[in-house]
């Protein structure tokens, strides 16, 4: 260990973030590979190394002998204060050698409050933050993850951009950058073949037009890039990698379990959902698959709790039958399961309890809308009867603890929407009172509001996002109109709603600003620790950024948006059809009902949907 390293390490919090040297760790011979990537998370420990899709890509990419795929994550402040007294550049877990000697640098980003890190994480290796001024090959500075989706904002930072799922498409691009390496190509003639590999994306090989009310005119490929760069997915899952020895951090992490991806995609097409388009079609592992996975990585890494994830988990067909397979060999060692992933009009008490035998957890349900009518308009397709019969099931099977999620600013949203949580509250505590199974032990019922945010490629892409006035207006109307001491009533910050919606919709122009707040300070956003919204609102106003032209204006369909040369699968059209249908106040049948042909089959190449 570097000597520095180990006089400041005393200094700080949670050391064990900084070493290293944990179980499972990959540690190859430096000389016996041609590339060394460092894979970086713009965040801490605690949350990268409770990611499992930069779990499955640090060992996807560590199965070439070629590579060696090292952990980087961005340190927390005290330890970033005495790296740069001390002088010591942002280095890699697994040799301490700092990001310099790497031949490509990975981003991971799938939330854009991230994006300042991603700066201060270059800045800090020491590396011109734009790739214009990176004029060599090598290091490569790449990215990916669900943020990418609109990659305009951190165009000119990233050299180039990985588009959908990376257990493929990321060996391929290193097979390349290998060659690359060896036959000494330029950066220019390296990204131009860059750009065939499918679901990359080269922003410098774009050229961005505007017209004169500051909307893109043009999106003009050249040099051969694709008009359209469609995303990759891994049509098998069975037989695509899962990392059954994954790295076991030295300390406390966010999810310190063991977590098996069900399957990806989700069935339900809720509008506001951008996750629910992006990651279509449908596909699944079979129980036996999992089964087999759960257990080997338990074996391997000696954890205590296992979590079934997806984004939405009770919608996994063969799930009891998964659940029987798991606790066959959970229960005598007391292995907890848990299920976080609910839908009220699904829940199946049977399994919960089965699920629950170690340790029984709170339970989570999203209802979003506060009215029948609302939640028609947004395709949510969950009844008020669905929730207070899952509320009852549960109250008298022993549970005290639930929370609803809700969102405020929805597109046809009123006020009698609004004061609906209200009264659903008192309805599931009303349903407790009924039903508990011991009343000695009390209720515990939290709503949580969130502020809508319209995303990239979703039903909702062209909708406006309400002012922080109107939604702390909102939030008091529903303060207001929640009476019992039993509900308790959270709502998440509306100043960083606005920010995430500038950046989930801004393009190339937003990038100066971006910039600004790194050199101001800004870095590790997403914590409110950190984050400044005055700092972001001063780099707009200075860089000419029109907030409101990004956050609260509606779109026209016709507008050309600055994503648009980004095909995730889903046609256009149907997100305008399915825009329409909200504006109705009408559902749409989920995939397993009927196919609502919204194109994303053709990803599969000769597949088929699991919907």
């Amino acid at each position: 260990m570097n000597k520095k390293l180990e006089r400041i390490l005393p200094l700080v919090q949670k050391p064990a973030r900084y070493t290293g040297g944990e179980y499972n760790q990959i540690i190859k011979d430096k000389d016996a590979v041609d590339i060394r990537l460092a894979f970086c998370f713009p965040d801490t420990y605690e949350i990268g190394m409770s990611n499992l899709g930069m779990s499955i890509l640090y060992h996807t990419m560590n199965s070439l002998d070629y590579v060696w795929c090292e952990r980087v994550f961005a340190p927390w402040g005290d330890m970033y204060e005495q790296m740069k007294e001390h002088a010591i550049p942002l280095y890699a877990l697994e040799s301490g050698d700092a990001l310099s000697e790497f031949d490509a640098i990975a981003f991971s980003i799938g939330y854009e409050m991230a994006y300042t890190t991603v700066l201060d994480m270059l800045d800090m290796a020491g590396l011109p933050l734009r790739t214009a001024e990176r004029g060599e090959l090598l290091p490569l500075v790449f990215a990916g993850g669900s943020a990418a989706v609109n990659a305009e904002p951190m165009a000119p930072f990233i050299d180039l951009f990985l588009i959908g799922e990376g257990e493929e498409m990321n060996n391929e691009l290193l097979a390349l950058l290998r060659q690359a390496k060896l036959e000494k190509w330029s950066k220019h003639d390296f990204l131009v073949k860059a750009a065939q590999i499918e679901g990359v994306y080269v922003p410098s090989l774009y050229e961005i037009s505007y017209n004169a009310d500051g909307t893109v005119c043009a999106i003009t490929p050249r040099d051969g890039a694709p008009e359209k760069v469609r995303k990759r997915i891994i049509t098998d899952l069975d037989s695509a990698p899962y990392p059954t020895k994954p790295v076991v951090p030295s300390t406390e992490v966010v999810h310190d379990r063991v977590c098996l991806e069900l399957f990806r995609g989700c069935v339900r097409g809720c509008r506001f959902c951008q996750a629910g388009h992006i990651y279509r079609p449908i596909r699944s592992k079979k129980p036996e698959t999992l089964v087999k996975q759960g257990i080997e990585t338990l074996k391997n890494t000696g954890y205590e709790e296992l979590t079934l994830l997806s984004l939405s988990t009770s919608d996994y067909r063969p799930l009891s039958e998964l659940c029987d397979g798991l606790l066959d060999y959970c229960e005598p060692k007391s292995i907890s399961l848990s299920l976080p992933s609910l839908r009220a009009d699904n829940f199946s008490m049977e399994i919960m309890e089965r699920l629950q035998k170690v340790r029984k957890s709170g339970l989570t349900f999203a209802v979003e809308g506060g009215s029948q009518r609302l939640r028609d308009a947004i395709n949510k397709n969950v009844t008020e009867e669905d929730v207070l019969n899952t509320c009852s099931l549960a109250f008298s099977g022993g549970w005290n603890n639930v929370k609803l999620y809700y969102m405020l600013g929805l597109p046809t949203e009123t006020d009698e929407d609004i004061v609906g949580i209200a009264q659903m509250a008192d309805d599931v505590l009303h349903a407790w009172r009924v039903n508990a199974k011991n009343k000695n032990r009390g209720v515990k019922i939290t709503i949580s509001t969130s502020c809508f945010i319209p995303k990239p490629h979703s039903p909702f892409q062209w909708e406006s996002e309400i002012s922080i006035e109107e939604y702390l207006r909102r939030v008091n109307l529903l303060r207001s109109s929640i009476t019992a001491k039993n509900v308790t009533y959270n709502w998440h910050d509306a100043q960083t709603s606005l920010i995430e919606a500038v950046l989930s919709r801004g393009d190339r122009k937003v990038a100066d600003a971006i910039e600004k707040v790194f050199r101001d300070g800004g870095r590790l956003d997403s914590w409110t620790d950190y984050f400044s919204f005055d700092r972001w609102m001063k780099a707009f106003e200075e860089c000419g950024i029109d907030v409101d032209f990004y956050a609260a204006r509606e779109r026209s369909t016709d507008e050309i948006l600055p994503w648009d040369m980004i095909d995730v699968g889903v046609r256009k059209q149907h997100l305008i059809h399915e825009r329409e249908m909200c504006y109705k106040n009408t559902l749409s049948p989920d995939c397993r009902k009927q196919c609502s042909g919204c194109g994303a089959l053709k990803l599969m190449k000769g597949g088929r949907c699991d919907g």
